[in-house]
């Protein structure tokens, strides 16, 4: 049988021209549909906290502002009435025990409220009560922004020279701090900038970790495959990216959360991949961690969005519908 040449180029070439057109198209939308700078607004309710022992309402700190305190942590939070005590007692067992050893040692946690239904920030705010809001504030959402929004908001409002975000859950053991604390001491000792991000890593746990282990093939494989996205589209060096427990200085945080765009799950990889960007130093510390019940994440929905997010905001920074800032005003 005889194959026609032409027609076998002539056929490729319109194919070819077709996913050229669709690759065209594609990348119109994605700018069309982009906005350079992320929208750092925030609703007027969210701009304060409120004093449970006088019942009035207060402005919180803003991040340009000079640090009052040596460590702030920030709870992101979403309908964790039952799992957020646990995690507070821990915290601040460990931060009231340091103060105690260190007198000059100050510090706030930030619970954010991610628009719960359940009654989070009533909970939250009976540790405003017990410790004062000098230590423990809450900033409640009028509506669910997400992971990464509830944690640049609350990176927004605080008041720490060093500022760490930590999970809800309490799967990281909150002691691990003074790890990341040393690693990011020595750093900044040699970064004039004062910039720095240290990531808290489970990495060392995915050998033999028995909850690992446990897990079907199939979400064995999107767990992997999410992994060598990451690596291969955004972020290399790092083992970890998706950890909760992740400390930073003001000065990083200042440059990194002004240019967030990613509100949801996938937002971690972007804070890391413009770190990387932009040059400022990374650092992993293996932490301890355990497997919490009562995760938001949906096991096979969720690995598909955070996919959908690595792919957009490679291709967003890569065509420049994304911009970064590299100063902060």
């Amino acid at each position: 049988m005889e194959i026609d040449t032409d027609k076998m180029i002539l056929f490729f070439l319109i194919l070819s021209s077709i996913f050229v057109l669709l690759i065209g198209l594609v990348l119109v939308i994605v700018l069309m549909t982009s906005v350079p700078y992320p929208d750092l607004g925030r609703c007027k309710s969210e701009e304060y906290f409120l004093d449970p022992n006088d019942k009035k309402k207060k402005k919180f700190a803003s991040l340009l502002s000079t640090p009052e305190v040596q460590l702030s942590v920030i709870v992101p939070s979403y309908n964790e009435e039952k799992r957020l005590p646990i995690m507070m007692d821990e915290c601040l067992g460990y931060l009231e025990s340091r103060k105690a050893s260190t007198p000059e040692f100050s510090y706030e946690v930030i619970v954010v409220d991610d628009g719960s239904t359940d009654k989070t920030t009533e909970v939250a705010l009976e540790y405003s009560v017990q410790y004062g809001t000098d230590k423990v504030r809450v900033l409640t959402f009028e509506k669910n922004r997400g992971k990464g929004g509830a944690v640049r908001l609350g990176m927004f409002s605080s008041r720490g020279e060093h500022l760490l975000f930590a999970d809800a859950d309490g799967a990281s053991t909150f002691s691990d701090y003074s790890k990341l604390e040393e690693k990011l001491l020595s750093i900044c000792q040699s970064n004039k900038n004062k910039q720095a991000v240290v990531c808290g890593s489970r990495s060392h746990l995915l050998v033999d970790d028995e909850t690992v282990a446990s897990r079907s093939i199939f979400r064995k494989f999107l767990m992997h495959g999410f992994h060598f996205l990451v690596w291969f589209l955004c972020v290399r060096g790092v083992g970890d990216t998706q950890c909760g427990f992740k400390l930073l200085t003001r000065e990083a945080a200042r440059v990194l959360f002004t240019n967030l765009h990613v509100e949801r799950w996938a937002f971690d990889v972007e804070l890391l991949y413009v770190a990387q960007t932009l040059g400022i130093p990374i650092a992993e510390v293996a932490i301890n961690w355990h497997e919490i019940e009562g995760s938001k994440m949906v096991p096979v929905w969720s690995w598909l969005q955070m996919g959908r997010d690595l792919v957009l905001i490679r291709l967003r920074y890569m065509i420049g519908a994304w911009k970064l800032k590299t100063k902060v005003q």
